[in-house]
């Protein structure tokens, strides 16, 4: 019995007793081992391209200024100059961000607990065995989530108004109390009524996912034990589901440091809100209204780190005690 040996790149591996009761092995190929990085070269084109990049020019421009000479006018008035870490001490000195990142926690102190609430109950609710028309329910649950936000804000705002809503007509005709939503404390509730209701059928559906993904086999040991649904729902499923309550619920953190939607479009129909009520409309407001586009990228980057410590802070407090749990 013989062989042919192999040569250059055509030569594969094998293992195995030849002829004489020896053993040997041929080189691996290596032929078409850089392909699949060829694959990843468009995905990290256009990561480098609309991430990196920008990240790098927004940080860049936060370390300079503008040099004005003179009254600012001609050519060469206006110079780009080294400014250090000047613009992000104006930024941590400046009370009327400050004013607006609490604004946003007491946004999100209403959201958040609403939304996931909700949400949560409904995947509940739709994961039940007597649950009728479950794909119709769920459908209707995550539709609002479909609605462009601008769309969804003008379609609130509108509802807002005294002179043109049906909720203001009705509450004339029966003599009762009709509350400025676009005043004061009430804004918070307005901003928060339109993010529950977009916001909520997304995360219902994460949690649905999730609950479906449990196998039926542990619901029937329960239920054999004599278990009741509302005690396989609080001692069974809701545990399962943690992790995915605590991905929704970093998914909205981030989400309410950035809500600037629903702000931005309903400020034109009131008098009542300021231009920079969220962070997002303070860095636009200085970027684009008052031209200060080296602040503006300070405050950006202070954001960004903001949003990256506390989303990571609260990973590892909830993975650490998922890992006690499991212990």
């Amino acid at each position: 019995m013989t062989s042919t040996p192999l040569k250059g790149a055509d030569r594969i591996t094998a293992v195995g007793p030849l002829a004489g009761g020896t053993s040997t092995s041929v080189r691996p190929r290596r032929k078409g081992r850089s392909a699949p990085y060829w694959f990843l070269v468009p995905t990290l084109t256009l990561f480098a391209a609309f991430t990196v990049i920008p990240i790098g020019y927004a940080i860049w421009l936060s370390l300079h200024r503008v040099k004005v000479k003179g009254i600012g006018l001609g050519k060469g008035a206006r110079e780009q100059v080294w400014n250090g870490f000047g613009n992000y001490t104006d930024v941590l000195h400046d009370a009327e961000f400050g004013h607006s990142v609490l604004r946003a926690f007491g946004y999100g102190l209403i959201v958040i607990p609403t939304m996931l609430g909700l949400a949560l109950v409904f995947a509940l609710m739709l994961d039940t065995p007597k649950a009728r028309s479950a794909p119709f329910a769920r459908l209707m649950i995550f539709l609002p989530y479909a609605v462009p936000g601008i769309i969804a804000a003008l379609m609130w705002g509108f509802l807002y108004l005294p002179s043109v809503s049906p909720f203001y007509y009705m509450l004339d005709k029966f003599g009762l109390p009709q509350p400025d939503l676009f005043d004061g404390g009430n804004l918070y509730l307005s901003f928060a009524n339109i993010a529950v209701w977009g916001g909520t059928g997304f995360n219902m559906i994460v949690i649905y996912t999730a609950l479906r993904a449990i196998p039926p086999d542990i619901y029937e040991a329960a239920r054999l034990d004599g278990a009741s649904n509302l005690a396989i729902a609080l001692r069974i499923k809701i545990p399962i589901v943690m992790p995915s309550l605590v991905l929704t619920f970093f998914f909205s953190v981030i989400a309410t440091l950035q809500v600037f939607t629903e702000p931005m479009t309903l400020k034109p129909l009131t008098n009542n809100l300021q231009s920079t009520w969220s962070p997002l409309m303070a860095i636009y407001d200085s970027a684009f209204l008052k031209s200060d586009i080296y602040g503006a990228s300070a405050t950006a980057v202070v954001l960004a780190l903001a949003t990256f410590v506390l989303s990571f802070t609260l990973l590892r407090i909830s993975d650490r005690y998922t890992r006690e749990d499991r212990a």
